[in-house]
């Protein structure tokens, strides 16, 4: 707790990260040299050049705010209080590009992604209950994107809901499995699909002409306005900042190759923040006009009754009527490919983050196959439990008590990543400016702190609107409210610990050719953790990125 004092401890073995002596973490001599050797080096690329070696990861991750959550949360804000929660949408991704740098910033500095160091730092029954933490969180990441693919492929070919569902596990599995055959050619099909939708929403956008003053308005002015605005919110951030998306994202950049220095580290930091935000900046765009879109056409005067009954309960598989004045006929055919292909690059990167939060919390040595099929299994049990028994309405109310869940977890994947990247026992001289401390808590912290109170008092209320026998209603009470403190109490736990474990290690101990053997596929794992001090990455050998 805050008040106990720790000795820092050192991991060791061969399967830790050596500690490195203070004096040595944060030594000027040591810094100036690793700059000199990184200005003097002949064969160091252009900068644009250098950039684009670092192009991948932060695209691949900025998936996740274009998913069918996203879509789904996005379509129901803008039909019920038009553009009055584009300021979530702005804030969210504002934020999600600074935890989202963050967590790259963490990869590249340790050579650790976060499940790892969770691992590492905390106790053995915290670290299980992060694990299992984590698990949730992909889990109620993946429904959105099982549902809005299983919707996808009812419109198309009138397949049943739960059909789908288990259609998307095992397709999934198949493009995971193409990887070898050219996963990059498949990828860049896969995003030309979702920019296909973004390309309608787009054109929709500029027939209906959302007023430019009202946008605006709603971005740059907060007003949780109207019925149920509140939980909307609520639901849209817990589609933007995803849990998953920060143990994904550290463990992505370990696929590059960083130049042995600290000068190269700050540079790699800074390639993958720029990439970072063109692409959360163009998923921002997206989300935009499709709340925008939606906003205009279900408030319109002139809007058919049809369609106004269908603007009451907009859902995945119901809105491709939003886009017939630019498509037409063919609205829906169009919207259900774009949505199957966002529902499936959604979920590899999905099954991609339960890789590493399986291999980095428990260190299981396990074929990668049958790793995926574990993952899979995990992630879609609810979604098909669901669909069986509500059908697509059931499917559809499922997506946002997702977005909810992922709110309401944000807390045990974000403070540890707050603190290992604010500390010198894990990022040396690369942890965090003091302004970053302060800014990145102060975001935290405040989405951590609406996330309790919408909690409590959404409790509360059902409590005592409900229309249950008092005797039930104080036998959930019993039950909910120690569970409430439990949270509470977690999360005071995860701010207020002071870390123990030092895992910085000096960019003048890693070898470029053990990184480079790491990246082939090379077996001399003890030659590369003789130079490196660093587990060889063989889980991230072939990551399909290029260089």
């Amino acid at each position: 707790m805050a008040g106990i004092q720790h000795e820092p401890r050192v991991i060791g073995g061969s399967h830790r990260i050596s500690a490195v002596e203070p004096s040595r973490i944060a030594s000027p001599d040591i810094k100036r040299e690793d700059d000199n050797h990184h200005e003097m080096n002949p064969k160091q690329k252009p900068g644009w050049r250098a950039f684009l070696s670092f192009v991948g990861p932060g695209f691949l991750v900025s998936l996740a705010y274009l998913d069918p959550g996203n879509l789904e949360t996005d379509l129901q804000a803008g039909a019920n209080h038009r553009y009055e929660l584009l300021w979530v949408i702005l804030i969210g991704l504002i934020f999600a590009l600074v935890i989202q740098s963050l967590a790259a910033n963490l990869g590249v500095s340790t050579g650790k992604h976060l499940s790892e160091l969770c691992k590492a730092e905390y106790p053995i029954f915290v670290k299980y209950c992060l694990w299992l933490l984590a698990e949730v969180a992909v889990i109620a990441a993946d429904i959105p994107e099982v549902i809005g693919t299983a919707f996808a492929l009812n419109i198309l070919f009138n397949i049943p809901v739960w059909v789908g569902v288990l259609l998307t596990g095992f397709s999934t599995l198949l493009l995971l499995g193409l990887q070898r055959y050219g996963v990059r050619k498949l990828e860049i099909l896969i995003a030309l699909l979702v920019f296909v939708m973004a390309g309608c929403f787009f054109g929709e956008m500029s027939y209906v002409k959302p007023p430019a003053a009202d946008v605006l308005k709603g971005m740059f002015i907060p007003k949780l306005g109207g019925r149920g605005a509140t939980g909307d919110a609520i639901a849209l951030l817990g589609a933007l900042v995803m849990p998953h998306n920060l143990f994904l994202h550290s463990a992505l950049v370990l696929s590059r190759k960083i130049p042995n220095s600290v000068r190269g580290i700050n540079d790699a930091c800074r390639y993958f923040l720029i990439e970072s935000g063109i692409a959360l900046f163009v998923a921002f765009l997206i989300n935009v006009s499709i709340i925008a879109v939606s906003g205009t056409v279900c408030s319109a005067e002139n809007l058919p009754s049809a369609d106004f009954e269908r603007c009451s309960d907009l859902s995945l598989d119901s809105a491709s009527f939003l886009l017939k004045n630019v498509l037409g006929k063919s609205s829906s055919t169009l919207y259900a490919i774009a949505l199957l292909a966002s529902g499936q690059s959604s979920t590899i990167t999905g099954t991609y983050a339960g890789q590493f939060i399986m291999q980095g919390f428990l260190d299981l040595k396990m074929r990668k196959w049958l790793r995926n099929l574990i993952t899979r299994c995990i992630a879609i049990t609810p979604s098909l439990i669901v669909s069986i028994i509500g059908g697509s309405s059931g499917a559809g109310r499922l997506i946002i008590i997702a977005s909810m869940i992922l709110s309401f977890e944000l807390p045990f994947a974000l403070i540890p990543l707050l603190k290992f990247s604010s500390t010198a026992t894990k990022m040396g001289p690369h942890k965090n400016s003091m302004i970053i401390i302060v800014f990145s808590w102060v975001l935290g912290l405040g989405i951590i702190g609406i996330n309790i109170y919408y909690l409590t008092t959404s409790f509360v209320d059902w409590l005592i609107h409900s229309s249950l026998p008092k005797v039930a209603n104080v036998f959930i009470g019993i039950i909910v409210f120690p569970i409430m403190a439990v949270y509470i109490l977690s999360v005071l736990y995860l701010m207020f610990r002071k870390d123990v474990v030092v895992t910085f290690v000096e960019p003048t101990k890693r070898d470029p050719n053990a990184q480079v053997s790491m990246e082939n596929g090379e077996n001399n794992t003890d030659k590369a953790q003789e130079l490196t001090n660093v587990p060889y990455r063989e889980d991230l050998a072939d990551i399909p990125f290029p260089e």
